[in-house]
């Protein structure tokens, strides 16, 4: 499996799922927008290898389909990520074996854990070049500015790693930069994020907070940083069980950190408690303008390694689909068996890419007693940590398919009394950069029941849904061709043969 950006590249250039262009592009509007369309299109990861005004290739879309986000992660499908979601669900709320089944489940776990644990790698390719001071410029750099709105170029998908000055407990983040000067780059990022909470304790303790940016990582890692993770469990630790083996480590040159050995460029600084810069605005997940933050904490660069030759690994947000949105829907995957852990009556949830991969939940139950759905989504938005901002949450039977919204609208036109089946939480904590809500960071959720009701929750009966006689659906099956309809087999479905058009 890839161990590195540069083994990734290999794979998927082996699947013809990569292309290189030559021709000269602008880290300036134009990379994201050739990106752009590919994402639209679900096409191949890009490399660019002649960027204006830098010295080094920009590799984009790598993971902008669910099918490379799996090859990142070793596996072929998104079904099979449930089955690594299982494995951490023993590890977020492991409990004493019931049986020799469930004993030998732990002891396989703990093992991979031990097998997880880091390397240090004492000369590792990210420090082939080193440049300190006055050496480093981040101008060179190919940052891109993604929209003609944004107020300068950003960096989007560099790991970023701080340590609490009091616990020395590690957190590893991915966070958006905005360039400010050849040495500086303020940071945008939620107050509840493990970064911001090492900033605060370094404020209270009159100390500066030392950082490290990790760019051109092993996908794995990636993805690792961006798993919402037990207390006090490494994203290091994490990334090896993902792999199957501990990832390589290596110590910084000038802070107290360490990163990714197989980097491609590291950057190494400091950020002084009050010391800020104007971010912003910039392009959001949100699908708008995020606002300027005046105050956001400026980081001070004195020391960039990096391999020799390296590749430039980036993405963007903005409104779906993009890179973001495919990672997020993977990860689905791997938090159902979790989330099943944590509210057994849940058979399964979804997470749509057009309702930004968070903000709406489609979850689907085992129906037993009413008032179930209710409950349901009540415990569903404080299972997990990044359910607290899901906005929606539409609550179907086991029989509905969750990931057809053909199926999902159907059940909530036809089981659904908004009077009775609509819930409202107001005063909620919430994502700030959602524009929707009256307060900034202030909002409220909203619950839809379109299950089948039963008594007490009406007093009607429910007719039974229409479906076709089986034997009759099996006999038409096995004479399909004799009907002369063999080239006429039912595949993927094209909406806009319906009255939709989506391009």
């Amino acid at each position: 499996m890839a161990r590195d950006l540069r083994g990734f590249i290999k794979q998927l250039e082996q699947r013809g799922q990569l292309r290189r262009i030559s021709a000269p592009v602008d880290s300036d509007l134009e990379i994201a927008e050739i990106a752009t369309r590919m994402l639209q299109r679900g096409g191949p990861g890009l490399l660019f290898g002649n960027v204006k005004g830098s010295p080094y290739p920009v590799a984009i879309n790598l993971m902008g389909t669910v099918q490379r986000v799996c090859y990142a992660m070793n596996m072929e499908t998104p079904q099979e990520l449930e089955s690594l979601g299982k494995k951490l669900a023993l590890l977020y709320q492991p409990r004493p074996p019931k049986k020799i089944s469930q004993a030998i489940d732990l002891g396989k776990v703990l093992f991979d854990v031990i097998k997880a644990k880091p390397d240090r790698d004492l000369f590792p390719a990210c420090q082939q070049i080193v440049l300190k001071d006055d050496e480093v410029d981040l101008t060179k750099l190919p940052l891109l500015r993604v929209y003609p709105g944004d107020a300068n170029k950003v960096m989007t998908l560099g790991l970023m790693i701080t340590k609490d000055p009091e616990t020395k407990i590690v957190n590893v983040g991915v966070y958006r930069l905005q360039l400010q000067s050849r040495n500086t780059m303020t940071v945008q990022w939620l107050s509840v994020r493990g970064a911001t909470r090492h900033l605060r304790k370094a404020a209270a303790m009159g100390k500066n907070l030392e950082v490290a940016i990790a760019l051109g990582v092993d996908p794995l890692v990636i993805m690792a940083a961006a798993t919402p993770l037990p207390v006090d469990l490494s994203e290091w630790l994490f990334a090896g069980i993902y792999g199957g083996q501990g990832i390589h480590l290596a110590k910084c040159k000038t802070v107290d950190l360490e990163v990714p050995a197989d980097s491609e460029i590291v950057l190494e600084g400091t950020i002084t408690p009050g010391e800020t810069g104007v971010d912003g605005p910039a392009g959001d997940h949100m699908g708008y303008y995020g606002g300027v933050n005046e105050k956001a904490p400026l980081i001070h660069f004195n020391c960039m390694t990096h391999r020799k030759d390296p590749i430039y690994l980036t993405t963007f947000s903005g409104r779906p689909p993009k890179e973001d949105a495919m990672m997020a829907i993977a990860l689905n995957r791997i938090y159902t068996p979790i989330l099943r852990q944590q509210v057994p009556e849940i058979i399964d949830f979804f997470l749509p890419m057009e309702a930004l991969s968070y903000k709406a939940a489609v979850i689907s139950i085992d129906k037993a007693y009413p008032g179930q759905a209710r409950r349901a989504a009540l415990a569903f938005w404080s299972a997990l940590p990044q359910f607290t901002y899901t906005k929606f949450v539409i609550v179907v039977d086991k029989d509905i398919n969750i990931r057809d919204p053909r199926a999902v609208v159907w059940a909530i036109t036809s089981k659904v009394d908004p009077a009775r089946d609509v819930f409202i939480l107001p005063d909620n904590p919430f994502d700030s950069l959602d524009f929707a809500t009256e307060k900034p960071g202030l909002g409220s959720r909203m619950g839809i029941d379109a299950t089948t009701k039963i008594y007490p929750e009406t007093d009607r009966p429910w007719a039974a849904p229409l479906k076709s006689d089986p034997d009759v659906a099996a006999m038409v099956e096995r004479r399909w061709a004799e009907y002369g309809l063999a080239d006429l087999q039912a595949g993927e479905v094209d909406p806009n043969l319906f009255g939709y058009d989506m391009r």
